[in-house]
């Protein structure tokens, strides 16, 4: 059977459902009970013989009695009341003072060295040294270029060239960093 027709044939089973359970809806609900429907339950059993209803135990006459009037209020329910203002902070007891070993002796550590602000743009093969590698690096002013030991631009010296990055480092030493071909 074609996928179009079977999905046709569904929509229509469907429908057809759909159809039957409005009109079972509509005209009160109340259908034969099937022949292998299994006996009714200890709650229905207990019910006097008369009353066939599943609300049998419900007190209608309490529904019919008197209710008492509502109470005059104060509360508007289209307005909100302000918060109510926060406690008032608890006072401390103890402060703490720095004593002689929590306070730091000498002079303040040095301000973290600034990155490098090369950018790695790619290598190029050693013409002098078979095997070696030539990094290409820039500022955005001027390109640089060197081989792994060479100062750049004056203040870094290029240590290791990579695949995809070098690492670059201030020249006495400090403020190492691998800067990626990707630019990060």
């Amino acid at each position: 059977m074609e996928p179009k027709r079977r999905r046709e044939l569904t929509l229509a089973s469907i429908a057809l459902a759909v159809l039957a359970i409005a009109m079972w809806t509509v005209r009160g609900g109340s259908a034969p009970m099937p022949a292998h429907a299994p006996a009714a339950s200890a709650a229905t059993q207990a019910t006097p013989a008369g009353t066939n209803h599943p609300f049998a135990g419900v007190n209608l006459d309490a529904l019919q009695g008197e209710r008492p009037e509502p109470e005059a209020s104060t509360r508007n329910p289209f307005r909100f009341k302000p918060a109510p203002p926060p406690p008032p902070p608890q006072p401390t007891a103890w402060t703490k003072v720095p004593t002689p070993e929590t306070v730091a002796s000498g002079p303040p550590p040095p301000p973290p060295l600034p990155r490098i602000a090369l950018k790695y743009i790619g290598d190029m093969a050693d013409p002098r040294k078979p095997g070696g590698r030539i990094a290409i690096l820039s500022d955005g002013r001027s390109v640089y270029h060197g081989r792994e030991g060479d100062v750049v631009e004056g203040r870094y010296q290029i240590l290791k060239i990579g695949v995809e990055s070098v690492d670059l480092a201030y020249l006495d030493g400090r403020g190492r960093q691998t800067i990626r071909q990707t630019g990060q």
